[in-house]
């Protein structure tokens, strides 16, 4: 994580921002002379109704604390959603820094530990920078990275075979990388996403590219086509619960489906491998 992204949050979110929304998306002439991807700072300024004067010292860090009419302005200039618009507040509330914390270990209740070891369709248990804490072995009969121990966006970013395993990987990074951005929000110095961070930063290009662009939102259920390497595609449907501070993610798919059948025949091949421990 960059000492921008501790130090000045709202003045990064914000060029990052305003680096993505082209001067026709809000209605501005667009010329053959500009020499910034996206909306110059006076043109934010202007469009959202304050001085580029005042609009200059959000974006250098001279005024951390905006007020809220202020931020939704900005929020409607650089046109962002629901998530994305709450986040930019949150950067502007008024809040004491404290100092890093250690990291803390995220327990996964003994009830999912039950829940996981009976329920008939992959599942397993994630914190919140992704690390994969509890697992079912028909979870790891779909993919072997989702064991105890790994990252799922480290697998995604830098394991070959999760890159293949998945049917739209520019989507799922993307998703993913936002996703950590929201579940980070002003918990910047918790020592878990520093590491995380500072890790993906230094091995993925692509990572950096994406961290860079500040997305953020929250990462839902939905359905997901996966290219599983033994029994083909499989198309399923994702559900991520928040339970006791850690999320159960299920996957599962339509009654009587062909992708029903398949994982049932994935299922009885899970079987033996259930005896033996996970790495």
């Amino acid at each position: 994580m960059t000492d921008d992204d501790r130090t000045n949050r709202l003045g990064a979110y914000l060029r990052a921002r305003r680096d993505l929304v082209t001067p026709a998306q809000v209605g501005l002439p667009v010329g053959d002379n500009r020499r910034v991807p996206g909306l110059r700072r006076e043109e934010v300024a202007m469009l959202a109704g304050i001085s580029a004067d005042y609009y200059l010292r959000l974006e250098r860090g001279r005024d951390a604390h905006p007020s809220v009419q202020v931020l939704e302005s900005l929020a409607r200039v650089l046109q962002l959603d629901d998530v994305e618009s709450a986040y930019l507040v949150g950067l502007g509330a008024d809040r004491p820094r404290t100092a890093r914390r250690r990291r803390v270990e995220e327990r996964v209740p003994e009830r999912l530990h039950h829940l996981l070891a009976s329920i008939g369709v992959p599942a397993f248990v994630e914190g919140r920078s992704f690390d994969v804490l509890a697992s079912n072995d028909l979870a790891v009969a779909l993919s072997p990275r989702l064991r105890p121990g790994h990252n799922r966006l480290r697998s995604l970013l830098l394991d070959p075979e999760e890159q293949a395993f998945q049917r739209d990987w520019s989507a799922a990074t993307a998703g993913m990388v936002a996703a950590l951005r929201a579940n980070i929000a002003d918990d910047v110095d918790d020592a878990r996403f520093v590491e995380l961070v500072g890790e993906l930063a230094i091995s993925s290009e692509r990572f950096r590219a994406l961290w860079a662009r500040h997305d953020v939102h929250n990462l839902e259920g939905g359905t997901a086509l996966i290219d599983h390497p033994v029994v083909g595609e499989l198309r399923l449907h994702r559900d991520k619960l928040p339970v006791g501070g850690v999320i159960l993610v299920v996957y599962y798919p339509d009654a009587g489906s062909e992708s029903d059948e398949k994982l049932r025949m994935l299922a009885g091949l899970a079987q033996p491998a259930a005896r033996h421990p996970a790495p």
